[in-house]
């Protein structure tokens, strides 16, 4: 069945459910079980990419009958609607994006919140992660994590973005396209500095599967000469800072940061005092002092 051949008169199969599909990040030996059956089982499939749902459905060898709709970032917001009709309706709605988890820096937040929202079913299917496997192979330290998803494209707002997280303890894990991996790992040396530890991975699971490792500054070297296939970056968190570690125009720098990304100052006081091992007491002083000398400057 085609996304141009819709089966509306199909009855419901069951109660409205959403179900939020994993997809194989490259290996299609990783399409986790149940995702056949689920295919074969949906009234309506959701995909970000028909093409490339039908090159899946003919991998696993399923036959699906369900109505199929694209659903992509361009026509989210005009169709999220439609399916939350079709689950109020009862149908059976299967999400599935081009690879890995819906909603992880793919389409599927909008419709799972407006499922929520109307109090529907939703339950999942899990599968790869391109995250959680990178993070697995980075040799970084993996109790504590942040996802950061797609860095912006501008060099300028780039590197506010990073500075926001300069001082973040937790390993951090990005998304990046080939094209800009330079650039991004140039800057994450820049701010996070050129000996910092990362790891990016490349092609997971591929044919080409390669992870390369290595402090920022080397790692913006190696990627200089040009890299293709899907990156994640894997990034160590930042080493513990001291009282003796931070000035007071350090401590300033950072909750004015902090602020200027839309954080009250109270929170962002307590947020720097946390990340230097300082009172709050002592960030706020050294935040008061900066401001009466600003005011006295001619």
């Amino acid at each position: 069945m085609t996304a141009d051949q819709p089966r509306a008169d199909r009855s419901p199969s069951s109660d409205g459910v959403l179900v939020l599909a994993g997809t194989p990040i490259g290996d299609l030996a990783d399409a986790p079980p149940r995702l056949a059956a689920e295919l074969e089982r949906a009234d309506v499939i959701a995909a970000e990419d028909t093409r490339r749902l039908r090159r899946l459905t003919q991998g696993l060898g399923v036959h699906t009958t369900g109505r199929v709709l694209s659903y992509f970032e361009g026509n989210e917001s005009a169709r999220t609607p439609e399916l939350v009709e079709a689950l109020e309706a009862g149908r059976r709605v299967l999400l599935v994006t081009d690879a890995g988890m819906p909603s992880v820096s793919d389409p599927g937040y909008r419709l799972v919140a407006a499922a929520v929202e109307k109090d529907l079913r939703v339950t999942a299917v899990p599968g790869p992660s391109a995250v959680l496997t990178a993070l697995a192979l980075s040799g970084l330290p993996v109790d504590r994590f942040c996802f950061e998803g797609f860095l912006p494209r501008k060099a300028g707002e780039r590197l506010g973005r990073l500075r926001e997280v300069e001082g973040e303890r937790r390993t951090l894990v990005y998304f990046e396209a080939p094209h800009r991996l330079d650039d991004t790992l140039a800057a994450m040396a820049e701010v996070f500095g050129a000996d910092r530890r990362a790891a990016v991975c490349r092609e997971l699971t591929k044919t080409y599967e390669e992870v390369k490792r290595g402090g920022l500054g080397a790692l913006a070297a190696w990627a200089a000469e040009g890299v293709r296939g899907e990156i994640t970056i894997v990034v160590e968190g930042a080493p513990a800072a001291g009282p003796a570690d931070l000035d007071d125009e350090e401590l300033v720098r950072r909750v004015r940061v902090r602020e200027e990304a839309g954080e009250r100052r109270k929170e962002a006081i307590a947020a720097v005092a946390a990340e230097a091992g300082v009172p709050k007491r002592e960030v706020f002083d050294a935040v008061v002092a900066a401001k009466n000398a600003a005011q006295k400057m001619p």
